[in-house]
């Protein structure tokens, strides 16, 4: 009997040491990760690699395009994909903003988490949303 294959994350973040930290953590307990800097990337690679689960920041640098892209925008894109729209997405933010919660909630993040991130308890919420069992 084979294992099933590793789920895929794709992680969405303007900050390398933040993808590279939590890249490490997944990686580690057996993810598959992907990851994006911004949001057109963030979109293209929802679309190629149909990730089982989305981590998702808020804040991001105004875009070199014009477009302002900041995680609610990238969270209505994904929507409007077919093959992303039912993907679950966790937003982890350094926002402190006490709307972005409420305001990532209604958009339909399915949990919040702030910066400096809490990467076991990350974990155990990433395994509850895939409906994997606790490691």
């Amino acid at each position: 009997m084979s294992a099933a294959p590793a789920k895929t994350i794709l992680v969405v973040d303007d900050n390398e040491i933040v993808i590279k930290t939590i890249s490490l953590k997944l990686q580690g307990a057996g993810y598959r990760v992907v990851t994006a800097m911004d949001g057109s990337e963030a979109v293209a690679a929802a679309r190629k690699e149909n990730p089982d689960l989305i981590l998702l920041d808020i804040s991001f640098p105004p875009d070199v395009g014009g477009v302002p892209w900041d995680g609610f925008r990238i969270m209505d894109w994904f929507h409007r994909l077919e093959t992303a729209k039912k993907i679950p997405i966790i937003i982890i933010t350094g926002s402190e903003d006490p709307k972005s919660k409420e305001r990532a909630t209604q958009s339909g993040a399915v949990a919040f988490f702030q910066k400096p991130i809490e990467h076991d308890y990350l974990l155990k919420v990433i395994r509850a949303t895939l409906g994997e069992a606790a490691a």
